[in-house]
């Protein structure tokens, strides 16, 4: 009985983990990944996930939600964003971080 109750939560912590999507890609700035340690977060509805580049500057997070999301990137005490949208596959955004005028602006490579 036991085991039986067991593998029920594991039948459910792998199905809703296939449900959710995914964000996944790169961030970089003049050409060169950032390094490891920059923060991505993305926030859809009410939700937010974050995570953490590696060290070749690519970030992976597990977004739930369908739909508009906003993504930011925390580089260099500023925090530029851009909209992007969530499906229950998986989607690459790879970002690219441009200094204009002493500001850092996001968009997609």
């Amino acid at each position: 009985m036991r085991g039986r109750t067991i593998v029920g939560i594991l039948v459910m912590m792998m199905s809703s983990a296939a449900l959710a999507g995914e964000m996944y890609g790169t961030v970089a700035e003049a050409g060169k990944a950032v390094g490891e340690g920059v923060a991505v977060e993305a926030k859809c509805g009410q939700a937010s996930y974050s995570g953490k580049t590696d060290k070749g500057g690519a970030y992976h997070l597990v977004v739930k939600e369908k739909g508009k999301c906003q993504l930011t990137v925390k580089y260099k005490n500023q925090s530029p964003s851009l909209e992007v949208a969530s499906y229950d596959e998986g989607v690459q955004v790879d970002l690219v971080l441009e200094a204009k005028g002493g500001s850092y602006t996001l968009r997609r490579k």
